[in-house]
């Protein structure tokens, strides 16, 4: 009842501004969407941000435990080379009791344990081991610049380079088993930009970009430069199915989607759509079905009257 009486004078003014009772209604309708839509973009980007928080406390709680197994690992090679020292002289005392009931129980303690393979196998578990540590430092350390929920949302000079690079760090997983990413980076000056929106959007043109790949692995090739009007550009392409001509004009609004249904939201395009814009750049995409797209994202390298962090 209360909804009837909020679209009487709605249709009532259509009719009165020259519109018809149906058009009046079809507005109304429009309206509707229009705003759920808004909403819904508010929640995920409400989400989105709620995951930057998550994602950059478990990198800071994740850190301290690191750099202590960083730390006793460099402790323990030192103490290894010292036990390895100690080792090389007891061997070279050996021959002096050859021969002898401590010799013979020496000489098979060295055949039952494997010593020579223990002496060539444990630098190399302990190499293996620290590059793991540095691999999930580096992992850290990429996320917390990929969230950077520490930083205030304010404008700042950012390296779109190091953006790119923390985000293919971030979303490996989703690339490593389907394509090989191709860097083409031109000479880049820093960009004036949320930095956290613009790793987001190329985190949502990354994973669009495997996703678009169907046959057993492809390439997804990131090219960047400068145009002559103070803008650069960042390029992502991709050689999977392609989007089809008809679809084109869509598929930066909310919602829509051509993956399979409970697979994708149909946000992803749109909130980078919208993230662009508020840089006051812009996003375009080329594509031919069977062959790829390729979304190239312009931005300018000052914002104007935007507030410096």
């Amino acid at each position: 009842m209360h909804t009837q009486q909020q679209e009487r004078p709605s249709t009532l003014a259509a009719v009165v501004a020259g519109h018809s009772p149906a058009q009046a209604d079809g507005d109304a309708s429009d309206l509707s969407r229009q705003l759920s839509q808004a909403q819904q973009q508010l929640m995920q980007s409400e989400r989105l941000a709620s995951i930057g928080q998550l994602a950059a406390g478990v990198a800071h709680e994740i850190n301290n435990p690191v750099g202590y197994i960083f730390s006793n690992i460099g402790t323990l090679e030192r103490y290894l080379a010292d036990l390895f020292r100690m080792l090389a002289a007891y061997e070279a005392a050996e021959p002096q009791i050859a021969g002898t009931p401590a010799g013979r129980e020496v000489a098979e303690l060295r055949e039952s344990i494997e010593l020579g393979y223990l002496k060539d196998d444990i630098p190399n578990l302990m190499a293996e081991t620290l590059e793991g540590v540095r691999r999930v430092r580096k992992i850290v350390q990429d996320l917390k610049d990929f969230s950077r929920v520490d930083a205030r949302k304010d404008w700042e000079w950012a390296d779109l380079h190091r953006g790119l690079e923390s985000t293919l760090n971030i979303v490996n997983n989703e690339l490593k088993y389907k394509a090989d990413v191709v860097r083409e980076y031109g000479q880049l000056p820093e960009v004036q930009c949320l930095a956290p929106e613009i790793n987001q959007v190329f985190m949502n043109l990354l994973v669009n970009a495997a996703h678009a790949i169907e046959q057993a692995r492809g390439t997804i090739t990131i090219r960047t430069g400068v145009t002559d009007d103070a803008q650069v550009w960042v390029e992502i392409s991709d050689d999977g199915c392609g989007i089809p001509p008809e679809r084109l004009p869509r598929i930066f609004d909310p919602f829509f989607t051509t993956k399979p249904v409970g697979q994708g939201t149909g946000l992803g395009l749109s909130l980078s759509y919208g993230i662009v814009q508020k840089h006051h750049g812009n996003i375009e995409v080329r594509s031919l079905p069977g062959q790829g797209s390729t979304f190239r994202v312009s931005l300018p390298v000052r914002q104007e009257g935007a507030a410096l962090s």
